[in-house]
């Protein structure tokens, strides 16, 4: 095989059905003859995006991947490259690299060196007949252990050259995964039935365990409240009574109280990196518990009591045998429960007035509102873009099923959202796959709207259109009063029917839901939608960088 067929040969023995992709590079050619659908996006980033939204959505079993060109092409996915690496997405990079008697020459852009800051692995495929041994390789990576892009680049020399045959008895790889160590497991049970108030923290590490199930028995089983980070928003089905919501950047009223209150946090499949967008900063008066597959994030960030290295399943699992033992007949108190019901009431009643507004330009809240009402959690795929669309919506909405969210914003471009939701529709087309995104953020990405027409993705993009930058509104003040520099237009439902698909302008409160219903239709007859809605720059957040020692 020629090094391009034996990489085709590789991505099907993985399960890959698609390879997303951005010319020109003969491993689309090659792929497609093994009968992987490429998948072309409008602009490269879009294309990381997609395939990092279908890993995120296939918990591990399947992989995004992504090829493109060198110079411009590779360059130009930079920046979704580095989204992927901060939410720790096992996406894989196949980018053509420079022929080998000019690679090393000044000033030529190299992926395998470039790259190496936001990727877990890079690789360079120097000898032909070690593609076979890269390949393995970097499926391996991909699998085990912490997620992370995994790149391995391809000389434009190298594509044709005689490779060898892929193994006849070459396996796929699979992942492996490790449990706690027992001692640790006991030390950490002891101190979460000693604790006073603890709350559990999950990460997405319970998303691509498939630990849901286990974390909702441990908190029954502890009664102990939890919270997930941005990434790991839908471990924990945030309609269930002990839910917090998200933490972050916003937080829920009751999941500040209770955060706040902790004397001990259980960190499970999570970093605990301290980043005010996607976790929250704990005081260090906090006692830590923390389970993650990455021993460099045990201690990096707080003292921790007892750290424990291995899969979230599996320490789950530990957790809850080794809590049922120490309890015997005895059970927790659960009064929890109704504690947690008033404050959740008290808050969600505070923003009532928002979620039922008449007022015009519509505020997202009305918006959101009506889509939690026409859609049930259960149906869709939800993400948001950056700036007030997250803020707005992660503590807001509430997902119920596993990877019913997709939660980011560590490396936050506006604009990614979309690729997101488009990749999750490849990989759930059962699913109504949506992004909200503003009007900013259209306009760094907007076009690839097309990309989903042309290839049949039928997902649904929600723009609140303010004209404005609402979320800089603090920061652009001289520079607004002298010079506008706020303000932006456009009329996004009309760009979005001239492309090919189905759109509406929404202006009015009561066609909101309707319209909604009308996008989800379209969707399910297999056209992408979009809806503009009309919104005015809102500017209430729920706890906006709120801090957990007091305060607004």
């Amino acid at each position: 095989m020629q090094v391009k067929d034996l990489i085709a040969a590789c991505l099907k023995r993985e399960g890959m059905t698609q390879l997303f992709a951005y010319p020109t590079t003969a491993v689309i050619e090659a792929a497609a003859a093994a009968g992987i659908r490429p998948i072309l996006c409008r602009q490269e980033r879009v294309g990381v995006d997609m395939a990092h939204g279908y890993s995120r959505v296939s918990n591990g079993e399947r992989f995004g991947a992504f090829a493109m060109q060198y110079g411009p092409g590779a360059e130009n996915a930079f920046s979704g490259v580095a989204t992927a690496f901060s939410d720790s997405a096992p996406i894989l990079l196949l980018p053509l690299g420079q022929s080998r008697d000019v690679a090393q020459t000044w000033p030529m852009f190299r992926s395998s060196r470039t790259y190496a800051s936001v990727t877990k692995m890079v690789e360079e495929v120097v000898l032909p007949q070690e593609t076979s041994n890269i390949m393995r390789r970097a499926f391996g990576a991909l699998r085990n252990g912490r997620g992370g892009p995994v790149m391995v680049e391809i000389p434009a020399d190298v594509l044709s050259a005689e490779a060898g045959e892929l193994p006849s008895h070459a396996p796929a790889i699979r992942a492996t995964r490790s449990a706690g160590d027992p001692r640790d497991v006991a030390d950490a049970a002891r101190l979460i039935l000693e604790a006073r108030a603890p709350v559990i923290q999950a990460g997405q590490g319970v998303l691509y365990a498939q630990a849901t199930p286990e974390l909702v028995e441990l908190a029954e089983l502890l009664q102990v409240p939890v919270s997930t980070s941005v990434d790991g928003k839908s471990a924990f089905p945030e309609h269930h009574p002990l839910a917090l919501g998200t933490n972050g950047l916003v937080f829920t009223g009751h999941g500040r109280q209770w955060l706040m209150n902790a004397d001990l946090v259980i960190g499970i499949g999570t970093s605990l990196t301290r980043h005010n967008l996607t976790n929250p900063i704990y005081p260090a008066s906090k006692r830590f518990i923390h389970v993650t597959n990455d021993a460099r994030d045990l201690w990096k960030a707080y003292e921790t009591e007892v750290g424990i290295l291995g899969d979230a399943k599996l320490v789950l699992r530990q957790l809850i045998d080794a809590v049922r033992d120490l309890l015997g007949r005895r059970t927790r108190d659960a009064t929890i429960v109704a504690e947690l019901a008033r404050a959740r009431a008290a808050w969600e009643g505070e923003w009532h007035a928002k979620f039922t507004s008449d007022e015009k330009p519509l505020t997202p809240y009305r918006v959101l509102h009506e889509f939690m009402q026409a859609v049930p959690a259960g149906e869709a795929i939800v993400t948001h873009d950056s700036g007030s669309p997250r803020d707005q919506i992660l503590p807001m909405y509430k997902a119920s099923a596993p990877n019913g969210y997709i939660g980011w914003g560590k490396s936050h471009a506006l604009g990614t959202g979309l690729g997101l939701a488009m990749g999750a529709k490849v990989a759930r087309p059962e699913q109504f796959c949506v992004n909200f995104m503003g009007d900013a953020a259209f306009g760094m990405t907007g076009l690839d709207f097309e990309t989903a027409v042309r290839c049949g993705i039928p997902s649904c993009t929600i723009v609140l259109n303010n004209s404005t930058m609402a979320i800089e509104i603090d920061h652009l003040k001289v520079s607004h009063d002298r010079y506008r520099t706020r303000d932006i237009g456009g009329n996004y439902a009309n760009i979005a029917r001239e492309l090919g698909g189905w759109s509406e302008r929404v202006t009015e409160p009561g066609e909101v839901r309707a319209a909604i219903l009308r996008a989800k239709r379209q969707t399910e007859e297999g056209r992408p939608a979009l809806l503009e809605f009309i919104t005015g720059p809102e500017t209430a957040f729920s706890y906006r960088r709120a801090s957990l020692e007091g305060g607004g």
